[in-house]
């Protein structure tokens, strides 16, 4: 293997670690409630990083991790995960909070300079924006 291959490997397998066990911590945090974990989220800004970490790398890494999860993260444990993730790695990351009426469902996802970079890119037209967080 070569030398930049190792390090994109070395990279993607922390950065899945560090997914996996955010997934554990946002568990965790289920017992101080949504608001509190929303309010957390606010206040982690986009580090001055001089990592060189793309937002796919990022969301491939949360993606696995859920793989390897006990058991299913839904959309806003995946959502809330990526996020601070991506802005661990100075990326402007924005949580979006959405729904629609009928029939009626929400969903969250996550946005990069206004695109959706772990989910399907329609959402934004298909759900009314509740929050951005």
């Amino acid at each position: 293997m070569t030398a930049p291959r190792t390090r994109r490997a070395l990279r993607l397998a922390v950065l899945t670690t560090h997914a996996w066990l955010a997934l554990v911590a946002f568990d965790c945090a289920r017992a101080v409630g949504f608001a509190r974990v929303c309010e957390w989220l606010r206040r982690r800004r986009p580090a001055h990083s001089s990592s060189r970490v793309l937002a796919g790398d990022i969301v491939w890494a949360v993606d696995e991790a859920c793989v390897w999860y006990v058991k299913r993260a839904a959309c806003l444990q995946r959502s809330v995960v990526a996020t601070w993730l991506l802005r661990r790695h100075g990326l402007r990351a924005e949580m979006v909070i959405g729904c629609r009426p009928l029939p009626f469902e929400s969903h969250s996802w996550v946005e990069v300079d206004g695109n959706v970079v772990n989910d399907q890119p329609q959402y934004p037209k298909v759900f009314t924006v509740l929050d951005r967080l």
